[in-house]
């Protein structure tokens, strides 16, 4: 066992991660932060609330995105969890997709700030973001959306949280959901972060970075089997026929790249899968510095929120 799989190094590890992040944030707050939030992809305006939804687990704070002026009355959804490796709590990163699929799709966007681990570890994520998703689902009439109409997808760890609460709504019954968006996310913990293959010697994500935070998410090596955790895993064998219809996102340079193909395999499988989209020439977290190759993804990505939204006219 290396140094950082031991659970006690870990947590040590990641709690100094978040206070190097909280310190980069506070030093960017301030009057011109939702200015240079924008910054990036200008053409597409930031019009939002804040709200806090009740959990099970601890009040999730959101943030609300709204379609430009016009949309139909009741747009349809969509729920967002940002990645962070299920320890780096950063919302704001995925301001710019946020917008552009408010924009592009016609759809009010949630953006969730969730519990992460050390603080919060494994099972308290996927059960936080499951009951964000049932109350965004109840709420709709209330808050302007229409909760029969809902989406769910993440980036990285986010991407884990968006499968979990996919399976979740194939285990309880609902709420039903038109679309899971899978963006290079991590769906095998229970396989070694050491063990897994890069198509270049140096990813974006190292080894030793997933490891402190698959240690500090899932302590128990055990545990990290789950089906919320590993739907990727050799052993969750389980029928997932009727889960949500997915599009699964993979980089070719990504350290996850391989898991989350197996999991497109698997969906596949069971009728389940929308589109495998490989991002060419990109690495895990590609779309926080590669504009061009971040607009091309977020704009596949709308297609097909606005085309799973679409009325059922059957």
């Amino acid at each position: 066992m290396s140094l950082l799989a031991r659970p006690a190094v870990a947590t040590r590890a990641a709690k100094t991660m978040q206070g190097l992040t909280r310190l980069a944030s506070r030093r960017s707050d301030g009057a011109g932060s939702t200015a240079a939030r924008q910054a990036r992809f200008p053409a597409y305006p930031r019009d939002t609330r804040e709200a806090t939804v009740p959990t099970s687990v601890a009040p999730a704070p959101v943030t609300i995105y709204a379609p430009p002026a016009g949309t139909a009355a009741r747009p349809a959804v969509h729920v967002n969890f940002h990645g962070g490796g299920y320890v780096m709590s950063m919302p704001e990163i995925d301001d710019a997709l946020c917008r552009i699929l408010a924009v592009e799709a016609g759809v009010v966007v949630v953006n969730v700030k969730y519990v992460v681990a050390p603080q919060h570890p494994f099972p308290a994520p996927p059960t936080q973001a499951y009951d964000v998703v049932r109350w965004v689902a109840e709420h709709g009439a209330e808050q302007g959306w229409d909760g029969g109409r809902l989406s769910v997808g993440g980036q990285s760890a986010g991407g884990g949280l968006a499968a979990a609460v996919a399976r979740q709504a194939l285990e309880q019954g609902g709420p039903p959901l038109t679309l899971q968006v899978l963006h290079y996310p991590p769906l095998d913990l229970a396989t070694s972060a050491r063990d897994k293959k890069a198509a270049v010697a140096r990813p974006m994500l190292r080894p030793w970075m997933a490891e402190v935070f698959d240690t500090s998410y899932v302590p128990d090596p055990r545990r990290r089997a789950d089906r919320l955790v590993s739907p990727a895993g050799a052993s969750d064998t389980a029928d997932l026929r009727g889960i949500t219809p997915a599009l699964i996102i993979t980089a070719e340079y990504d350290l996850l790249r391989a898991e989350a193909e197996r999991y497109a395999g698997r969906l596949a499988a069971a009728g389940a899968l929308v589109e495998h989209h490989e991002v060419a020439g990109a690495d895990h977290g590609y779309d926080t510095q590669d504009d061009e190759k971040a607009r091309a993804t977020y704009l596949l990505i709308a297609r097909h929120l606005r085309r799973s939204a679409a009325p059922d006219v059957s």
